[in-house]
């Protein structure tokens, strides 16, 4: 049996597990007790020259008890070296933005640097990267929702995820639990990556599952993932 008539038959079984809600909540957590599994950056495959990596044969860690239609979003406390944790949301077009988005620029994720390279699309070095996009929650300057990423990462690596998930929902008005997981070696304060988990809710992944690692890279440049520092790669 494919993998999809499996999930057919699971959504049958299933569906009436399922909770039906209307409501948005926003929590913080002071830990990571949510984080899918305890992943270390020795997990992950050494960058190959693509954006990222498929984890876990592309099956999130949720299980049927995450499954809900009430929309939420969670974003776990900064720790003591001022970097974000675990967010966490249930995308709905009720979390959805109405406005356009507003100015971050006050915003310095943990290992923050301006640096500027020609080679690179808008120059920037550095994005603050939404850990989940403005487009699927509409939160702006949120300190707990942004680090410091690459163009690439940005653009390359996280977009295109999180345009699926945001199209998904705009045409079917159904929901997808999202999770976005920052990974740091030891008391680097760069991430190496981000890890992305994602499942539509109402036919339990058959539109909408990933699991990926995306790597907080730039082609042709040098990271130091402890303070942010850089150098073109020679």
């Amino acid at each position: 049996m494919k993998k999809k008539d499996k999930k057919r038959l699971i959504q049958l079984v299933i569906a009436g597990l399922i909770v039906i809600g209307g409501y948005i909540t926003t929590e913080y957590w002071s830990d990571d007790f949510h984080s899918p599994m305890k992943i270390e950056s020795d997990d992950i495959e050494t960058y190959s020259g693509k954006p990222y990596v498929v984890v876990n044969d592309n099956e999130p860690y949720f299980t049927k008890d995450d499954l809900t239609t009430k929309s939420f979003e969670r974003y776990s406390e900064l720790d003591e070296l001022g970097r974000c944790g675990v967010a966490y949301a249930n995308v709905s077009e009720k979390t959805m933005p109405i406005e356009k988005r507003g100015s971050i620029g006050q915003v310095k994720p943990s290992g923050w640097q301006t640096i500027k390279y020609d080679f690179i699309d808008g120059k920037y070095l550095y994005n603050r990267c939404h850990l989940i996009g403005y487009q699927l929650t509409g939160e702006n300057a949120n300190e707990k929702n942004l680090i410091t990423g690459t163009r690439y990462m940005n653009t390359e690596g996280m977009l295109p995820f999180e345009n699926q998930i945001a199209d998904y929902v705009k045409e079917t008005g159904n929901h997808v639990l999202y999770r976005v997981t920052p990974i740091y070696e030891d008391d680097n304060l760069v991430a190496d990556g981000v890890l992305m988990e994602a499942m539509s809710v109402e036919d339990q992944g058959l539109d909408i599952e990933f699991n990926v690692f995306v790597y907080n890279v730039q082609p042709g440049v040098t990271i130091n993932y402890k303070n942010g520092e850089s150098h073109i790669t020679k």
